[in-house]
Protein backbone atom coordinates (compact mmCIF):
# COMPACT_ATOMS: atom_id res chain seq x y z
CA UNK A 1 0.00 0.00 0.00
CA UNK A 2 1.39 3.48 -0.59
CA UNK A 3 1.94 6.34 2.19
CA UNK A 4 -1.58 8.28 2.14
CA UNK A 5 0.27 10.83 3.29
CA UNK A 6 1.19 11.89 -0.31
CA UNK A 7 -2.26 13.05 -0.56
CA UNK A 8 -1.98 15.59 1.91
CA UNK A 9 0.78 17.47 0.18
CA UNK A 10 -2.01 17.31 -2.83
CA UNK A 11 -4.46 19.13 -0.46
CA UNK A 12 -1.51 21.92 0.41
CA UNK A 13 -1.20 22.00 -3.32
CA UNK A 14 -4.85 22.63 -3.76
CA UNK A 15 -5.95 25.00 -1.35
CA UNK A 16 -5.01 28.45 -1.40
CA UNK A 17 -6.68 31.82 1.10
CA UNK A 18 -7.97 34.35 -1.40
CA UNK A 19 -6.39 37.50 -2.56
CA UNK A 20 -8.12 40.87 -2.11
CA UNK A 21 -7.24 44.34 -3.53
CA UNK A 22 -5.39 46.63 -1.25
CA UNK A 23 -8.33 48.57 -0.66
CA UNK A 24 -9.87 49.36 2.62
CA UNK A 25 -13.71 50.13 3.83
CA UNK A 26 -13.89 51.88 7.07
CA UNK A 27 -17.10 50.95 8.42
CA UNK A 28 -16.85 54.63 10.32
CA UNK A 29 -16.90 55.85 6.69
CA UNK A 30 -20.59 54.39 5.95
CA UNK A 31 -22.64 55.34 9.11
CA UNK A 32 -21.56 52.44 11.68
CA UNK A 33 -21.66 53.86 15.18
CA UNK A 34 -20.60 51.48 18.32
CA UNK A 35 -24.43 51.09 19.09
CA UNK A 36 -25.99 50.96 15.50
CA UNK A 37 -23.28 48.97 13.64
CA UNK A 38 -25.45 46.70 10.83
CA UNK A 39 -26.28 49.21 8.48
CA UNK A 40 -22.77 50.49 8.57
CA UNK A 41 -21.36 47.35 7.45
CA UNK A 42 -23.94 46.29 5.34
CA UNK A 43 -23.47 50.01 3.60
CA UNK A 44 -19.39 49.12 3.07
CA UNK A 45 -19.33 45.44 2.24
CA UNK A 46 -21.84 46.38 -0.64
CA UNK A 47 -19.54 49.40 -1.79
CA UNK A 48 -16.10 47.03 -1.28
CA UNK A 49 -18.10 44.26 -3.12
CA UNK A 50 -19.15 46.90 -6.15
CA UNK A 51 -15.75 48.33 -6.36
CA UNK A 52 -13.90 45.36 -6.85
CA UNK A 53 -13.04 44.35 -3.53
CA UNK A 54 -10.66 45.07 -0.71
CA UNK A 55 -11.08 45.00 3.36
CA UNK A 56 -14.34 46.17 5.54
CA UNK A 57 -12.46 47.23 8.24
CA UNK A 58 -14.14 47.20 11.86
CA UNK A 59 -11.59 49.61 13.80
CA UNK A 60 -10.95 49.43 17.60
CA UNK A 61 -13.92 49.17 20.17
CA UNK A 62 -17.09 47.42 20.63
CA UNK A 63 -19.50 47.65 18.27
CA UNK A 64 -23.11 46.37 17.98
CA UNK A 65 -24.75 44.85 15.23
CA UNK A 66 -27.48 42.16 14.02
CA UNK A 67 -26.40 39.48 10.90
CA UNK A 68 -23.97 40.13 8.64
CA UNK A 69 -24.24 39.40 5.07
CA UNK A 70 -20.47 38.96 2.76
CA UNK A 71 -20.63 39.16 -0.25
CA UNK A 72 -17.90 37.94 -3.37
CA UNK A 73 -14.37 39.47 -2.82
CA UNK A 74 -14.59 41.26 0.60
CA UNK A 75 -12.65 40.59 3.85
CA UNK A 76 -14.09 41.19 6.68
CA UNK A 77 -11.50 42.48 9.10
CA UNK A 78 -11.92 42.78 12.63
CA UNK A 79 -8.86 44.89 13.86
CA UNK A 80 -7.07 44.19 17.16
CA UNK A 81 -8.91 45.66 20.02
CA UNK A 82 -12.05 45.05 17.82
CA UNK A 83 -15.40 43.24 19.18
CA UNK A 84 -18.30 42.59 17.15
CA UNK A 85 -20.93 41.77 20.02
CA UNK A 86 -23.83 40.58 18.01
CA UNK A 87 -27.75 41.11 18.96
CA UNK A 88 -29.56 38.48 20.69
CA UNK A 89 -33.21 39.55 19.36
CA UNK A 90 -34.26 37.05 17.05
CA UNK A 91 -35.33 39.09 14.80
CA UNK A 92 -32.31 41.21 13.93
CA UNK A 93 -31.37 37.49 12.35
CA UNK A 94 -34.49 38.03 9.53
CA UNK A 95 -35.72 37.40 7.06
CA UNK A 96 -35.11 33.74 7.07
CA UNK A 97 -31.96 32.29 4.73
CA UNK A 98 -31.23 28.85 2.84
CA UNK A 99 -28.66 26.76 5.56
CA UNK A 100 -28.58 23.45 7.18
CA UNK A 101 -29.56 22.69 10.71
CA UNK A 102 -27.74 19.69 11.87
CA UNK A 103 -27.39 18.00 8.44
CA UNK A 104 -30.94 19.03 7.13
CA UNK A 105 -31.59 21.50 4.49
CA UNK A 106 -33.69 24.47 5.84
CA UNK A 107 -34.81 27.85 5.79
CA UNK A 108 -34.09 29.31 8.80
CA UNK A 109 -32.81 32.27 10.70
CA UNK A 110 -29.50 33.64 9.31
CA UNK A 111 -26.01 32.44 10.73
CA UNK A 112 -24.71 35.69 12.58
CA UNK A 113 -22.24 36.01 9.20
CA UNK A 114 -23.59 34.48 6.27
CA UNK A 115 -22.63 34.23 2.99
CA UNK A 116 -24.47 32.28 0.33
CA UNK A 117 -22.69 31.46 -3.92
CA UNK A 118 -19.99 34.16 -3.18
CA UNK A 119 -16.45 33.89 -4.26
CA UNK A 120 -13.45 34.86 -2.44
CA UNK A 121 -14.51 35.52 1.38
CA UNK A 122 -12.48 36.28 4.08
CA UNK A 123 -13.23 36.88 7.96
CA UNK A 124 -9.69 38.42 9.33
CA UNK A 125 -7.99 39.67 11.85
CA UNK A 126 -7.08 39.33 15.81
CA UNK A 127 -10.23 40.92 17.21
CA UNK A 128 -13.02 39.32 18.79
CA UNK A 129 -16.76 38.00 17.59
CA UNK A 130 -18.85 37.89 20.22
CA UNK A 131 -22.26 35.78 19.82
CA UNK A 132 -23.26 37.26 23.33
CA UNK A 133 -25.09 33.79 24.03
CA UNK A 134 -26.56 32.66 27.14
CA UNK A 135 -28.87 30.26 28.98
CA UNK A 136 -31.54 33.50 28.59
CA UNK A 137 -31.04 33.86 25.23
CA UNK A 138 -29.78 31.44 22.19
CA UNK A 139 -28.44 28.59 24.56
CA UNK A 140 -31.76 28.20 26.39
CA UNK A 141 -33.56 26.82 22.74
CA UNK A 142 -31.50 23.40 23.75
CA UNK A 143 -34.42 22.88 25.56
CA UNK A 144 -37.11 23.93 23.09
CA UNK A 145 -35.75 22.30 20.09
CA UNK A 146 -36.90 19.47 19.86
CA UNK A 147 -40.36 19.88 18.66
CA UNK A 148 -39.03 21.94 15.07
CA UNK A 149 -36.41 19.30 15.06
CA UNK A 150 -38.47 16.63 14.84
CA UNK A 151 -41.08 18.26 11.99
CA UNK A 152 -37.90 19.25 9.92
CA UNK A 153 -37.02 15.26 9.84
CA UNK A 154 -40.56 14.44 8.94
CA UNK A 155 -40.24 17.10 6.24
CA UNK A 156 -36.68 15.87 4.67
CA UNK A 157 -37.91 11.91 5.12
CA UNK A 158 -41.21 12.61 3.07
CA UNK A 159 -39.39 14.95 0.66
CA UNK A 160 -41.52 18.22 1.39
CA UNK A 161 -39.67 20.72 -0.88
CA UNK A 162 -36.49 22.70 0.67
CA UNK A 163 -38.41 25.75 0.26
CA UNK A 164 -41.33 24.69 2.22
CA UNK A 165 -39.49 23.87 4.89
CA UNK A 166 -39.41 27.77 6.32
CA UNK A 167 -38.68 28.23 10.21
CA UNK A 168 -37.56 31.09 12.06
CA UNK A 169 -40.09 33.00 14.14
CA UNK A 170 -41.94 31.63 16.61
CA UNK A 171 -39.40 28.56 16.13
CA UNK A 172 -36.05 27.62 18.14
CA UNK A 173 -33.64 26.08 15.95
CA UNK A 174 -30.61 27.82 16.60
CA UNK A 175 -28.11 28.99 13.62
CA UNK A 176 -24.42 28.86 13.12
CA UNK A 177 -22.25 31.60 14.35
CA UNK A 178 -19.92 31.53 10.48
CA UNK A 179 -21.56 29.89 7.67
CA UNK A 180 -20.38 30.26 4.32
CA UNK A 181 -22.82 28.38 1.98
CA UNK A 182 -22.05 27.17 -1.51
CA UNK A 183 -18.48 29.60 -1.31
CA UNK A 184 -15.48 28.61 -3.05
CA UNK A 185 -12.15 30.13 -1.92
CA UNK A 186 -13.15 31.17 1.58
CA UNK A 187 -10.75 32.41 4.67
CA UNK A 188 -11.19 32.48 8.00
CA UNK A 189 -8.01 33.63 9.78
CA UNK A 190 -6.83 35.40 13.29
CA UNK A 191 -10.02 35.65 14.85
CA UNK A 192 -11.24 34.85 18.64
CA UNK A 193 -14.84 33.66 18.61
CA UNK A 194 -16.93 33.44 22.23
CA UNK A 195 -20.27 32.86 22.86
CA UNK A 196 -21.75 31.08 20.43
CA UNK A 197 -25.56 30.40 20.14
CA UNK A 198 -24.72 26.99 18.20
CA UNK A 199 -21.96 25.29 15.98
CA UNK A 200 -19.52 28.24 15.54
CA UNK A 201 -17.84 28.15 12.22
CA UNK A 202 -19.94 25.91 9.77
CA UNK A 203 -18.63 25.95 5.90
CA UNK A 204 -21.41 24.10 4.10
CA UNK A 205 -20.93 22.67 0.13
CA UNK A 206 -17.80 25.25 -0.08
CA UNK A 207 -14.38 24.45 -1.89
CA UNK A 208 -11.11 25.87 -1.11
CA UNK A 209 -11.56 26.96 2.42
CA UNK A 210 -8.63 28.10 5.06
CA UNK A 211 -9.14 27.96 8.47
CA UNK A 212 -5.74 29.04 10.49
CA UNK A 213 -5.17 30.61 13.58
CA UNK A 214 -8.63 30.81 15.46
CA UNK A 215 -9.33 30.86 18.57
CA UNK A 216 -12.42 28.65 19.51
CA UNK A 217 -13.87 29.78 23.15
CA UNK A 218 -17.06 29.05 23.68
CA UNK A 219 -18.37 25.79 25.33
CA UNK A 220 -22.42 26.49 25.43
CA UNK A 221 -24.86 23.54 24.80
CA UNK A 222 -23.54 22.32 21.28
CA UNK A 223 -20.83 25.03 20.45
CA UNK A 224 -18.83 22.34 18.18
CA UNK A 225 -16.00 24.36 17.10
CA UNK A 226 -15.72 23.72 13.20
CA UNK A 227 -18.21 21.70 11.01
CA UNK A 228 -16.88 20.92 7.71
CA UNK A 229 -20.30 19.55 5.81
CA UNK A 230 -19.78 18.25 2.37
CA UNK A 231 -16.64 20.56 1.97
CA UNK A 232 -13.66 19.54 -0.28
CA UNK A 233 -10.34 21.14 -0.56
CA UNK A 234 -9.82 22.22 3.18
CA UNK A 235 -6.70 23.26 5.48
CA UNK A 236 -7.57 24.02 9.59
CA UNK A 237 -4.24 25.15 10.71
CA UNK A 238 -2.85 26.83 13.98
CA UNK A 239 -6.39 27.11 15.58
CA UNK A 240 -7.32 26.66 19.37
CA UNK A 241 -10.61 24.80 20.18
CA UNK A 242 -12.13 25.42 23.89
CA UNK A 243 -15.44 24.19 22.51
CA UNK A 244 -18.68 23.12 24.26
CA UNK A 245 -19.46 20.16 21.78
CA UNK A 246 -17.06 18.23 19.44
CA UNK A 247 -13.07 20.50 18.50
CA UNK A 248 -13.63 19.98 14.77
CA UNK A 249 -16.42 17.61 13.08
CA UNK A 250 -16.50 16.84 9.74
CA UNK A 251 -20.19 16.30 8.11
CA UNK A 252 -22.02 15.55 4.98
CA UNK A 253 -25.61 15.89 5.26
CA UNK A 254 -28.12 13.33 7.43
CA UNK A 255 -30.82 10.60 6.18
CA UNK A 256 -32.78 11.56 3.01
CA UNK A 257 -31.25 15.10 2.49
CA UNK A 258 -27.92 13.37 2.91
CA UNK A 259 -29.13 11.15 0.05
CA UNK A 260 -30.40 13.56 -1.97
CA UNK A 261 -27.41 16.13 -1.96
CA UNK A 262 -25.14 12.82 -1.58
CA UNK A 263 -22.06 15.86 -1.63
CA UNK A 264 -18.65 14.07 0.62
CA UNK A 265 -16.47 15.87 2.77
CA UNK A 266 -12.90 15.21 0.89
CA UNK A 267 -9.77 16.42 0.97
CA UNK A 268 -8.92 17.43 4.54
CA UNK A 269 -5.84 18.43 6.01
CA UNK A 270 -6.05 19.56 10.16
CA UNK A 271 -2.14 20.02 11.65
CA UNK A 272 -0.78 22.21 14.72
CA UNK A 273 -4.12 22.68 16.43
CA UNK A 274 -4.72 22.41 19.72
CA UNK A 275 -7.63 20.63 21.49
CA UNK A 276 -8.91 20.98 24.68
CA UNK A 277 -12.51 20.47 25.45
CA UNK A 278 -15.21 19.18 25.35
CA UNK A 279 -16.39 16.02 23.10
CA UNK A 280 -14.36 14.50 20.27
CA UNK A 281 -11.18 16.43 19.05
CA UNK A 282 -11.39 14.82 15.76
CA UNK A 283 -15.11 13.70 14.69
CA UNK A 284 -16.42 11.82 11.60
CA UNK A 285 -20.61 12.31 11.70
CA UNK A 286 -22.82 11.32 13.58
CA UNK A 287 -24.35 13.39 10.17
CA UNK A 288 -22.18 11.16 7.65
CA UNK A 289 -24.99 10.04 5.00
CA UNK A 290 -22.51 11.33 1.73
CA UNK A 291 -19.86 10.31 3.48
CA UNK A 292 -15.79 11.40 3.82
CA UNK A 293 -12.67 11.04 2.72
CA UNK A 294 -8.98 11.32 2.72
CA UNK A 295 -8.79 13.16 5.99
CA UNK A 296 -5.23 13.85 7.32
CA UNK A 297 -4.77 15.30 10.86
CA UNK A 298 -0.65 15.75 11.92
CA UNK A 299 1.71 17.48 14.86
CA UNK A 300 -1.86 18.28 17.12
CA UNK A 301 -1.62 18.77 20.72
CA UNK A 302 -4.98 17.22 22.04
CA UNK A 303 -6.73 16.53 25.77
CA UNK A 304 -7.77 18.05 28.69
CA UNK A 305 -9.71 16.80 32.05
CA UNK A 306 -13.17 17.07 30.38
CA UNK A 307 -12.12 15.89 26.63
CA UNK A 308 -13.72 12.90 25.39
CA UNK A 309 -12.31 10.92 22.46
CA UNK A 310 -9.15 11.82 19.93
CA UNK A 311 -10.84 10.56 17.32
CA UNK A 312 -14.90 9.32 16.95
CA UNK A 313 -16.56 7.89 13.91
CA UNK A 314 -20.36 7.83 14.59
CA UNK A 315 -22.99 6.63 12.41
CA UNK A 316 -25.65 3.86 12.51
CA UNK A 317 -27.95 2.05 9.71
CA UNK A 318 -30.37 5.41 9.65
CA UNK A 319 -27.50 7.29 8.62
CA UNK A 320 -25.44 4.84 6.75
CA UNK A 321 -22.41 7.07 5.07
CA UNK A 322 -18.87 6.30 4.72
CA UNK A 323 -15.54 7.17 6.33
CA UNK A 324 -12.03 6.10 4.32
CA UNK A 325 -8.63 7.10 4.05
CA UNK A 326 -8.66 8.56 7.69
CA UNK A 327 -5.11 9.36 8.48
CA UNK A 328 -3.48 10.71 11.73
CA UNK A 329 0.34 10.94 12.60
CA UNK A 330 2.29 12.79 15.42
CA UNK A 331 -0.32 13.25 17.80
CA UNK A 332 0.60 14.14 21.52
CA UNK A 333 -2.79 13.15 23.73
CA UNK A 334 -2.47 13.95 27.73
CA UNK A 335 -5.90 13.38 28.76
CA UNK A 336 -8.98 11.55 27.28
CA UNK A 337 -12.28 10.27 29.61
CA UNK A 338 -12.62 7.87 26.99
CA UNK A 339 -11.03 6.58 24.07
CA UNK A 340 -8.69 7.24 22.62
CA UNK A 341 -10.63 6.13 19.40
CA UNK A 342 -14.30 5.29 19.18
CA UNK A 343 -15.91 4.24 15.86
CA UNK A 344 -19.62 3.15 16.61
CA UNK A 345 -22.40 1.94 14.44
CA UNK A 346 -24.61 1.27 17.03
CA UNK A 347 -24.88 5.26 18.09
CA UNK A 348 -28.33 6.52 18.54
CA UNK A 349 -30.65 4.48 16.69
CA UNK A 350 -28.02 1.54 15.73
CA UNK A 351 -28.52 -1.21 13.56
CA UNK A 352 -32.60 -0.12 13.04
CA UNK A 353 -32.49 1.43 9.46
CA UNK A 354 -31.95 0.50 5.99
CA UNK A 355 -28.51 1.87 5.20
CA UNK A 356 -25.09 0.10 6.16
CA UNK A 357 -22.10 2.45 6.46
CA UNK A 358 -18.29 1.26 6.07
CA UNK A 359 -15.29 2.50 7.63
CA UNK A 360 -12.41 1.44 5.68
CA UNK A 361 -8.41 2.42 5.70
CA UNK A 362 -7.53 4.14 9.39
CA UNK A 363 -4.28 4.52 10.44
CA UNK A 364 -2.98 6.08 13.55
CA UNK A 365 1.24 6.55 13.53
CA UNK A 366 3.44 8.30 16.29
CA UNK A 367 0.29 8.55 18.69
CA UNK A 368 1.30 9.20 22.23
CA UNK A 369 -0.88 8.89 24.80
CA UNK A 370 0.10 9.51 28.46
CA UNK A 371 -3.40 8.75 29.83
CA UNK A 372 -6.58 7.52 28.64
CA UNK A 373 -9.57 5.36 29.80
CA UNK A 374 -9.33 2.86 26.83
CA UNK A 375 -7.49 2.92 23.63
CA UNK A 376 -10.13 1.53 21.36
CA UNK A 377 -13.90 0.81 21.17
CA UNK A 378 -14.61 -0.44 17.73
CA UNK A 379 -18.26 -1.74 17.16
CA UNK A 380 -19.13 -2.69 13.53
CA UNK A 381 -21.91 -4.38 11.94
CA UNK A 382 -21.39 -8.16 11.52
CA UNK A 383 -21.92 -7.32 7.32
CA UNK A 384 -19.78 -4.48 7.73
CA UNK A 385 -17.30 -4.79 9.70
CA UNK A 386 -14.53 -2.12 9.86
CA UNK A 387 -11.68 -2.66 7.69
CA UNK A 388 -7.69 -2.11 7.65
CA UNK A 389 -7.30 -0.22 10.87
CA UNK A 390 -3.78 -0.16 11.40
CA UNK A 391 -2.18 1.09 14.44
CA UNK A 392 1.97 1.96 13.92
CA UNK A 393 4.41 3.22 16.02
CA UNK A 394 1.73 4.11 18.80
CA UNK A 395 2.03 4.05 23.14
CA UNK A 396 -1.02 4.17 24.65
CA UNK A 397 -1.21 4.40 28.78
CA UNK A 398 -5.11 3.25 29.54
CA UNK A 399 -7.26 2.57 32.71
CA UNK A 400 -9.11 -0.05 30.88
CA UNK A 401 -9.49 -3.09 28.54
CA UNK A 402 -10.28 -1.78 24.77
CA UNK A 403 -13.96 -2.92 23.21
CA UNK A 404 -13.83 -4.81 19.53
CA UNK A 405 -16.39 -5.84 17.82
CA UNK A 406 -16.22 -6.85 13.52
CA UNK A 407 -13.38 -4.94 12.87
CA UNK A 408 -9.78 -6.17 11.43
CA UNK A 409 -6.81 -4.31 12.92
CA UNK A 410 -3.10 -4.96 12.60
CA UNK A 411 0.09 -3.82 15.05
CA UNK A 412 3.31 -2.08 14.14
CA UNK A 413 5.32 -1.10 17.10
CA UNK A 414 2.28 -0.40 19.05
CA UNK A 415 2.90 -0.63 23.06
CA UNK A 416 -0.20 -0.35 25.86
CA UNK A 417 0.38 0.12 29.44
CA UNK A 418 4.35 -0.53 28.64
CA UNK A 419 3.28 -4.19 26.71
CA UNK A 420 4.13 -4.52 23.58
CA UNK A 421 0.87 -5.00 21.11
CA UNK A 422 0.43 -7.69 18.49
CA UNK A 423 -3.16 -9.39 18.44
CA UNK A 424 -6.17 -7.79 18.97
CA UNK A 425 -7.00 -10.46 22.09
CA UNK A 426 -3.93 -8.23 23.84
CA UNK A 427 -6.43 -5.27 23.95
CA UNK A 428 -9.14 -6.96 26.05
Amino acid sequence: MTDGWSDADRILADVRPPVFPDHDFPITEYGATPEHATAGLAHAIRACHESGGGRVVVPPGVWHTGAIHLRSRVNLHVSEGATLRFSTDPAHYLPVVKTRYEGLEVYNYSPLIYANGCTDIAITGTGTLDGQAGWDNWWGWFHTCDEDFGQLRQQAAFGIPVTERVYGAGHHLRSSFIQPYECTNVLIEGVTIVRSPFWQVHPVLCRNVTIQDVVIDSQGPNNDGVDLESCRSVVIRGCTFDAGDDCIALKSGREADGLLVNVPTEDVLIEQCVMRVKYGAITLGSDLTGGIRNVFVRDCTIGGPSLYFGLYIKTNAIRGGFAENVYLKDLTISNLTKEVVQCNFFRGEGDSGPLTPYVRNVELRGIKVERARNALMLRGYRRSPIQDFRLIDCDFTVDAPSTVQHAALSFDNVSVNGHPITDVHQLR
